[in-house]
């Protein structure tokens, strides 16, 4: 019989993680398989969640998802394998990089492979999906499902609800329903309908609640209008960064705040006016502000359901989690959106809490990956680890803990699709990063302890030679244990038994 005092020796080793979960989970030993929130937003930031710090913490604070750090933990390092949304979603569903699962960009999800949603509906879970779901295909392994089509719409959302989707087993062709309001709020309703009303609760749940925002067009609640009216947004240092000394993929992308593509940040009615930097500069607060607001709305509704599972007494026996499907641009570099290997986008929030296991207010540097969200969840559910995923159980590290043999580096991989951004793929351990943007042929390199903005690429730098030969060293080894073929571009997704024609 393991104890806490033992999982916490042998996790040293790393071999106690299994092992723990299924004594502490075992239906001999009478104890409850905990119930699994997953609340996800799309494009939600670490450096707009203020339990992170960072020159928005006072600005614009978070603090109902700040709960779940504050009575939990926070994690430093979680990082996406492929940044952007509909590839990071197929990632935490399967455990699997983009090359493995077959969503390498915005393509179905090819259902017959394994899932989490079907391990945890195996393993007597009722299992639930409210909100954004955007992997194309209709969802399985789900009991009860009410999902955006595509990326939705901010107001007055309309949903496909299970029993409606189109026997194309393409989900845009379901029967929609409009429902009225913000869609942060009525997703906050109908996750709290599930919760009362729509769970079988002679079972735990496994349950995926997904936000739209603060994707763009970050279009908010009109209750928010007022809200950092006559506040100047903090800046980012790198703002107007030229981009000298650095690879040709800055100067031809068109993610920077004020382009054309998609007219995003543009502003060009508001910020008519204006020229060079004043009107970067409008353009950025006026972004923000749009973005901001699309967050507070989210915070907000992340309230209302962590405090009914505090009112209904549900919380001391549900694991519950906060996470951004990848990181975003604030306008550091002068850009938006996502894609790019550097910081910003790479980088995931992940808070959870877990009562009774997990040391409130503790934090974690080990470097944890969207891969390895679906062996844990499996893991403290009590499940064995699906041995064809390429994520691992971080069930140690919630307990305070990095096994010796932890990773500490990881491959990351973006497949072109548009905005102009060059594809490449790298390697980031816990001090440097390597990026190769293999259809130019061009390499970047940052020391990310001395120039944590990534600002001075020292490829060139005959000073770090040696450390080259190590980087690329190290990223054909991943590539290598991970079945990555460099030369596979993307373009022969794998979507199961779906008519290409309608993808």
């Amino acid at each position: 019989m393991y104890t806490r005092r033992d999982f916490l020796r042998l996790a040293g080793s790393g071999i106690a993680a299994s092992a723990f979960a299924q004594y502490l989970f075992a239906e001999d030993n009478n104890q409850k398989k905990p119930n699994i929130l997953f609340i996800m937003s799309d494009d939600h930031t670490s450096q707009a969640i203020s339990a992170y710090g960072g020159m928005l913490a006072d600005v614009c604070p978070t603090p109902n998802i700040d709960r779940i750090a504050q009575e939990g933990m926070l994690f430093k390092n979680c990082f996406v394998t492929n940044s952007i949304c509909t590839p990071s979603r197929a990632a935490i569903f399967t455990g699997k990089y983009s090359h493995m699962n077959g969503v390498y960009k915005f393509t179905a999800l090819d259902q017959s492979q394994p899932t989490l949603p079907k391990y945890m509906k195996k393993a007597g879970y009722n299992t639930c999906l409210i909100g954004k779901y955007h992997l194309y295909s209709n969802p399985v392994g789900l009991d009860y499902w009410s999902i955006l089509p595509g990326q939705g719409r901010y107001h007055n959302p309309r949903f496909i609800e299970m029993g409606d989707e189109s026997p194309t087993g393409r989900v845009k062709k379901g029967k929609k329903t409009t429902y009225e309001g913000h869609s942060s709020d009525v997703i906050a309703d109908k996750a709290l309908d599930y919760l009362k009303n729509k769970r079988d609760k002679d079972k735990p749940f496994m349950f995926f609640c997904h936000f739209k925002a603060p994707h763009d067009r970050w279009e908010f609640a009109e209750r928010y209008r007022s809200f950092l009216e006559d506040v100047e947004i903090p800046e980012p240092t790198n703002l107007f960064d030229d981009y000298e000394g650095r690879s040709d993929m800055l100067k031809k992308q068109l993610q920077y705040i004020g382009s054309d593509w998609g007219n995003h940040t543009n502003f060009r009615k508001e910020t008519a006016h204006l020229e060079g930097k004043e009107k970067k500069k409008m353009q950025y607060q006026l972004y923000m502000k749009k973005y901001l607001r699309c967050v507070k709305g989210v915070d907000d509704n992340v309230g209302r359901i962590l405090d009914y599972l505090d009112e209904s007494g549900l919380s001391d026996n549900t694991i519950v989690t906060y996470t951004g499907d990848q990181g975003f641009f604030l306008g550091e570099h002068g850009l938006y959106d996502k894609r790019i290997m550097y910081e910003e986008a790479l980088r995931m929030p992940f808070l959870v809490r877990w009562p009774g296991h997990i040391k409130r207010g503790s934090t974690s540097e080990g470097m944890i990956l969207n891969i390895d969200f679906a062996p844990t969840i499996m893991d403290a559910a009590g499940i064995k680890p699906d041995l064809g995923m390429q994520g691992r159980s971080f069930v140690p590290l919630l307990m305070g803990t990095i096994p010796s043999d932890w990773r500490k580096s990881m491959y990351y991989r973006y497949y072109y699709s548009h905005f102009e951004t060059e594809p490449h793929y790298g390697v980031r351990t816990h001090t440097h990063k390597l990026i190769y943007f293999n259809r130019i042929d061009q390499w970047e390199l940052y020391d990310l302890v001395r120039d944590p903005h990534e600002m001075k690429n020292i490829y060139d730098d005959p000073k770090h030679e040696n450390l080259v030969k190590e980087l690329k060293k190290e990223l054909k080894r991943l590539q290598t244990k991970l079945g990555d073929d460099p030369e596979d571009i993307g373009n022969n997704p794998k979507i199961g038994d779906l008519d290409k024609d309608l993808l």
